[in-house]
């Protein structure tokens, strides 16, 4: 299958520029093409996965990657999508941010030397050299204010209460700038992104071509939305799903996948899983078959945390995971639980003197927060409700010790099927 048509097969591409003579170039040569990445936080997230899904099936189609993190751009912040001005970085702030998304990006692109091996630049590297008039002259002029006003993300801005400022309305332009100054240094040909950033894109396929140079490309995938038409890529409570495993610990990021709408699971793994598509197939028609078993979901979860945060933190994730559903405690360890400590929302650190002393089950339960009252606790447990480790408590009057726990510092708490909590004992 022709990478494009395996691409379109998947859902990535939501419109290109001449299909057909981009076609004919991926056939006859290897390609230069790049995707943009704004250092405005020091890591990626899950909207910005697929530029970089986009990125890793052409290099494995016999491409090369050209990564370009915006230490110039960045300092500005691109309008598309956005309903208001972001805050300006400072250069410490940018140097940072940009440092540890270098370090993220690599690990989901190929970057042994060779004909295909991935590059990285920052379009500091030109913009620091220009001066504003030499860039009104050689830029400037060549794209019209007609021409930029008629972007969608530029209209929408102008719509909106809060309108565009000078600077971000820049932003078009300088983005086009990078196009042409990734062509004339590395030969880049096509640009690839998200579907908000396709007037940015042809903005740099229109300067180019007015300024006389060869022709251009572009490809943009749908962007992600959730069934309410919001980006994807943040939890049910608001929080932002991260790359970086201390703002989204692996579990937490293996449990929003796991978590993803039977509507939405097969779309994501043609977009996100590396595995053949009539692979997937299989999966997805396994998964309509029997919904209840989560197949689908578990292959996403799996595939998507392997990639992100390799094979070991996804079998720690599968533990813990396999615990909240009723599984063996057995084989965990604290390492297994410590993520998640830092997700369940019940949850107690209890000194080892108290412990040692014991703990009577009732007061555990009101202090996790797993009920009310005893009087509650005690008709929960009663009635078979309390599980401790995931065995059922039979005795009201159960004191937890030292030799109750699961691991050397946790204990787990369940009442009913769903409502868990973690208690993690000092050493």
């Amino acid at each position: 299958m022709h990478i494009l048509d395996e691409l379109d097969a998947r859902g990535l591409i939501a419109d290109t520029t001449s299909r057909d003579e981009l076609k004919h170039l991926l056939d006859t040569e290897v390609v230069s093409y790049y995707a943009g990445y704004d250092p405005t936080a020091h890591s990626l997230h899950v909207g910005n996965l697929v530029p970089v899904i986009l990125q890793a099936r052409l290099q494995r189609a016999g491409h090369r990657p050209i990564v370009v993190v915006g230490g110039a751009t960045g300092m500005i912040g691109d309008p598309s999508g956005k309903s208001a001005e972001r805050n300006l970085l400072d250069e410490d702030t940018l140097a940072r941010n940009l440092a540890a998304i270098r370090g993220q990006l690599s690990r989901f692109l190929d970057f042994t030397p060779g004909p295909t091996a991935a590059v990285i630049v920052d379009n500091a590297e030109w913009f620091r050299g220009i001066g504003y008039l030499e860039f009104l002259r050689d830029a400037g002029k060549h794209l019209t204010i007609n021409y930029m006003l008629a972007k969608d993300s530029v209209r929408a801005r102008l719509e909106g209460d809060s309108g565009i400022s000078y600077t971000e309305f820049s932003y078009m332009l300088l983005q086009a700038w990078d196009f042409v100054q990734l062509h004339a240094r590395l030969g880049c040909k096509l640009q690839v992104g998200g579907s908000d950033q396709w007037g940015n894109i042809t903005a740099g396929c229109e300067l180019q071509r007015k300024r006389g140079g060869a022709h251009l490309h572009g490809l943009v995938a749908p962007l992600l939305l959730d069934a309410s038409g919001q980006k994807m890529g943040k939890t049910a409570t608001g929080e932002r799903v991260w790359l970086d495993p201390e703002l989204t610990p692996p579990y937490a990021f293996y449990q929003y996948w796991l978590n993803t709408p039977d509507s939405d699971v097969g779309k994501l793994l043609k977009i996100f899983s590396l595995r053949p598509l009539a692979e997937l197939d299989e999966i997805i028609a396994a998964h309509a078959a029997d919904p209840g078993k989560r197949g689908a979901q578990k292959v996403l979860a799996e595939d998507f945390t392997t990639w992100v945060h390799g094979a070991d933190a996804t079998a720690r994730a599968q533990k813990a995971s396999a615990v909240l559903f009723g599984g063996s405690l057995e084989a965990l360890t604290d390492d297994d639980l410590a993520p998640l400590f830092a997700t369940v929302e019940k949850k107690l650190d209890l000194p080892r003197a108290e412990l040692d002393t014991g703990v009577p089950i009732l007061d555990l339960l009101t202090r996790t927060g797993l009920a009310e009252s005893k009087g509650a606790a005690r008709r929960t447990l009663t009635q078979g409700g309390i599980y401790l480790n995931n065995d059922k408590v039979d005795a009201v009057d159960l004191v937890v010790r030292a030799d109750h726990l699961a691991t050397p510092s946790f204990l787990l708490l369940r009442s009913g099927k769903r409502s868990y909590a973690l208690v993690r004992v000092a050493r």
